[in-house]
């Protein structure tokens, strides 16, 4: 690793804040000024350091890059679904970056109609998203959506899919999500606050009209809630759904009648949350009144949709959460999670001999997938753990045959998943939960302490992070390094409890619960200190950010995709996106035991004089999620406090935003960096 080569130091300007009589002095707080030269320059002087002190690592960085890459069949393209007379199929030609969106009239042999080519849509572009694409029940247009920024602002286009012209229509400066009425004239579109960025009203477009005559069909007035405009899989209803962290209601439309007034299906109550599917003359409702925790499934006529109607189909259970559901004319499929495992419940309508799908493995994950059809008897799902490719399946439900339609390849001749070894553990909490951690490694490991172990998690807003598998990771697997997921509380693994647990003020949980399965661990001898490496993204990177002040001895490198480091400021700021709507989540800080309590252990404020360990900081200039200036602050204050000589990076993508790049290709140049910075730390060059 080179010497001599300083580090940028970013200007020290204190400003004090003040909140609740309590008064905080951030001396970094000018980098919150996107067009500011001198922010600019810092960023820029920041990749130029980290450039400069991983020169050496540029060759190791591209072998890993085509290594990985190797592994990914280029000539890809996804299993067909049919829908509306047409089979609609995603593919990806060799060489290229982005997909191609085609289809196929009645018959899989009939000629092929590319719809988008992303690769021409993104010429120019640094950045690329396609988004919205919603094809008319007259199959003769189609509405998509286009990002070229990566701040997850949509321009709307419509597309004749009879001449492959782009109709004169254009949405600018909206979310990019659209549904079509069934006049196949009249698009129903959600569109965000400029500057929150918060989806907060749906307007109705005519085709051949201007945006300005757009007429606004619904305005979210509270600031803590947001919206979506969408169609059921009847092609019946349009609705919107307000949601919240803890609240929906939904308002529904017949979709024949585009003109009409939507109506309240239920009236919001703080605290329930629900969501519906239409079939024939009713409406299913997976919902949490009455505090069923874990959701219980309801029914209601269409003609009467509020509370009092609603009666009970599939009841509340402690220790299963009730996922989704998915309704086909004589079957009922349930998804669900037990003791944090995926089951798929079939349940024949006539209440004869109902069954779970049977998966055999420790650790996996199975969901259903493009199931558009209400009159079969085939259910589509997939499946995939840690060390098995991803699987689609079509499932005969009456017969009980499967049939695999598609399994992931791995190219390079190399990869044989019985050469590896997938476990189940639990590490116990220091209040006594047990958390379940999945792992994965090559069965020729010894535990004796030595192999590298990469540890990862992120545990918030109720999302579980599922065994999957994923062909790049090899690439650690096959060095030597032990792979673990933790599943820590404020995802909801356990079910819903385990996020209500890890949440608020219950938020440090998940903070010690992952300290809690590093220790395991290292006391199971699968790694140690000096093997140890940990990695989270945004509210992930949050975790990386309080772990590294807890307990940084622990580890001997970290990786912080995006993280949400900056919690207070963030949270004060009620410009800034997400602000308002994440009250229920992390606590609203005008309110003096939350602002205490997120004080305690936002990672910005409690930077302390110690050692760290090697950390690899990454973010995009226009990311929308988590803004760019709390990792760069963070970093900048690390640099002042830490006692060791340990490296520090902040890699700034000056073109992207949460996501990262857009390209298939230049996703895995990003992880090429993060696994280059692992294996320079340690040693590993093969």
């Amino acid at each position: 690793m080179p010497e001599n080569i300083q580090p940028p130091v970013a200007k020290i300007i204190p400003k004090t804040l003040e909140n609740l009589s309590d008064l905080r002095v951030d001396n970094y707080f000018w980098l919150n000024d996107r067009e500011n030269p001198e922010v600019i320059d810092y960023l820029n002087k920041e990749n130029e350091y980290y450039h400069k002190m991983t020169d050496h690592t540029k060759d190791f960085q591209k072998e890993l890059f085509e290594e990985m890459k190797g592994r990914i069949k280029e000539d890809d393209e996804s299993v067909p679904y049919l829908y509306n007379g047409y089979y609609y199929i995603t593919r990806f030609e060799t060489g290229k970056d982005y997909p191609i969106y085609s289809r196929k009239k009645e018959s899989l042999s009939a000629k092929e109609e590319i719809m988008f080519d992303c690769n021409e849509l993104a010429k120019g572009q640094s950045y690329f998203q396609l988004g919205g694409l919603s094809i008319s029940p007259d199959n003769k247009s189609a509405i998509f959506s286009t990002d070229t920024v990566g701040r997850r602002i949509y321009t709307i286009q419509v597309k004749s899919l009879e001449t492959n012209e782009i109709l004169e229509d254009k949405i600018e400066k909206v979310t990019g999500t659209a549904v079509w009425a069934n006049d196949n004239k009249t698009i129903f579109y959600s569109s965000q606050d400029e500057v929150t960025l918060r989806s907060d009203k749906v307007f109705k477009h005519k085709l051949g009209s201007k945006q300005a005559e757009d007429v606004l069909v619904y305005f979210e007035k509270d600031d803590t809630y947001n919206v979506e405009v969408a169609k059921s899989k009847s092609r019946k209803y349009l609705a919107i759904e307000s949601g919240s962290t803890l609240t929906t209601e939904y308002r529904i439309l017949n979709a024949d009648n585009p003109d009409g007034k939507f109506e309240i299906f239920q009236k919001r109550i703080r605290g329930v949350e629900y969501s519906i599917n239409h079939y024939k003359d009713s409406f299913y409702i997976l919902t949490n009144k009455d505090d069923a925790e874990n959701f219980k499934l309801m029914k209601t006529l269409e003609t009467a949709t509020s509370q009092e109607n609603w009666k009970e189909v599939i009841a509340h259970r402690e220790d299963v959460l009730l996922e989704d559901i998915e309704i086909f004319a004589n079957y009922l499929v349930v998804e669900e999670r037990a003791n944090g495992l995926n089951k798929i419940r079939i349940m024949p309508w006539n209440g004869e001999g109902e069954y779970y799908l049977p998966f055999e493995s420790e650790t996996y994950t199975a969901y259903t997938t493009a199931n558009v059809d209400f009159e079969t008897e085939i259910l589509r799902y997939g499946y995939q753990s840690l060390a098995t490719p991803s699987s689609v399946i079509d499932f005969n439900m009456r017969t009980k045959e499967r049939e695999i339609k598609k399994e992931q390849q791995v190219l390079g001749g190399k990869f044989d998943k019985n050469n590896y070894k997938e476990e189940r553990l639990w590490a116990t909490a220091k209040d006594g939960e047990k958390v379940p951690i999945s792992l994965v490694y090559r069965k020729e490991l010894k535990k004796d302490g030595t192999n590298p172990l990469l540890q990862y998690a992120y545990g918030s807003y109720g999302h579980s992070m599922d065994a999957t598998f994923s062909s790049t990771r090899l690439t650690l697997l096959d060095r030597g390094f032990v792979f673990a997921i933790a599943h820590i509380r404020g995802g909801e693994d356990l079910g819903r409890q385990w996020y209500e647990d890890g949440k608020l003020l219950k938020k440090k949980n998940t903070f010690t619960d992952f300290i809690d399965c590093s220790k395991f661990l290292i006391d199971q001898k699968y790694t140690s200190p000096e093997h140890l490496y940990a990695e989270g993204g945004s509210a992930g990177g949050l975790l990386m950010g309080v772990v590294v002040n807890l307990a940084p001895e622990l580890y001997h490198g970290i990786i912080a995709q995006v993280p949400f480091v900056d919690v207070i400021t963030t949270m004060l700021d009620d410009s800034i996106p997400l602000t308002t709507g994440e009250y229920d989540e992390w606590g609203n800080p005008n309110k003096k035991k939350y602002y205490k309590y997120m004080l305690s252990y936002s990672p910005y404020d409690n930077i302390k004089k110690q050692n760290y360990p090697n950390m690899y900081v990454s973010t995009g200039l226009h990311d929308s999620q988590v803004q760019y200036w709390e990792p760069a602050k963070w970093v900048a204050k690390l640099r002042t406090m830490k006692t060791d000589v340990n490296v520090l990076y902040l890699d700034t993508n000056m073109e992207a935003g949460h996501g990262g790049a857009s390209g298939r290709f230049e996703a895995i140049k990003e992880l090429a960096k993060e696994f280059s910075f692992l294996l320079d730390l340690e040693k590993i060059k093969k």
